[in-house]
């Protein structure tokens, strides 16, 4: 039966790994993209997959996938081709693992910065990334998923982004979004935590309150949350300091703005 199994979850992950659309156009060049990134940024992809599709499709978002990006001095090791590994992320079919930043050279991706982290948050995240290199994707995560693979699936908006929220609880087990919600949660780093209003405990008060922030289940998270965050900037590699449209370099200098009917 174990056999079986791990075949049926192996063609299961081939199946949804296949690509079903052509690639999206980059929004930057590679090299702006190579320039931009500093380590603990989150890279966001727009995927083309079939379970790309249908995570786009349940968050109602552009992004379908994550990867954490912490650099060449990581430990990362280098790829096939000889590149040094800078990203790490979960794989539907390979698990946790590292890889060079070429591999989305053609993607459209979205750089997620989180905002006074230090040399040594950045070092505990870069340690409890490298600890689950090799851990499997959660697979009980992908036959659920898999229910919801048709074009536009029969589920009301207010459920869609909960039907991600499957898994064994497994914790040498992840997707992509979990396993970084997971590692910045080792450092208490917000993404999108509950939000309550509390007593402030004022004696001088009795009707004040304060904030209080309550940490969500790594399990909830999904790729588009870390650009929904109020806590992460989003980083634009085209806009340099300084940045002047007259200078772009358009194909016909003379060509006018097209005019209105």
């Amino acid at each position: 039966m174990g056999s079986i199994l791990r075949w049926l979850s192996g063609w299961l992950a081939r199946y949804l790994t296949k690509q079903i659309t052509e690639n999206s156009i980059p929004t930057s060049t590679y090299r702006q993209l190579e320039q931009a990134l500093q380590p603990a940024d989150v890279l966001l992809v727009e995927g083309d997959t079939r379970i790309s599709v249908a995570i786009k499709y349940l968050t109602q978002s552009t992004w379908s996938h994550s990867a954490l990006y912490l650099g060449p001095d990581a430990g990362l090791g280098q790829s096939d081709t000889g590149e040094p590994n800078v990203l790490i992320e979960a794989d539907l079919e390979q698990g946790i693992r590292a890889l060079p930043l070429s591999y989305y050279r053609h993607s459209h991706t979205r750089i997620c910065r989180p905002v006074g982290l230090n040399s040594d948050d950045i070092q505990k995240l870069t340690g409890f990334a490298l600890s689950r290199l090799g851990n499997t994707y959660d697979l009980k995560n992908v036959f659920d998923l898999a229910r919801y693979l048709l074009p536009t699936p029969p589920v009301p908006t207010q459920y869609r982004h909960r039907l991600l929220a499957f898994g064994s609880g497994d914790p040498t087990r992840a997707i992509c979004s979990t396993f970084l919600a997971e590692a910045f949660q080792q450092l208490r780093y917000p993404i999108l935590p509950l939000i309550r209003m509390v007593p402030a405990d004022d004696p001088d008060c009795a009707d004040c309150t304060r904030v209080a922030y309550r940490v969500r289940h790594h399990s909830l998270f999904t790729p588009r949350d870390f650009d929904a965050s109020p806590f992460f900037q989003i980083i634009k590699p085209t806009l340099p300091p300084g940045f002047d449209y007259h200078g772009l370099a358009w194909e016909d200098r003379s060509q006018q703005p097209p005019q209105m009917p």
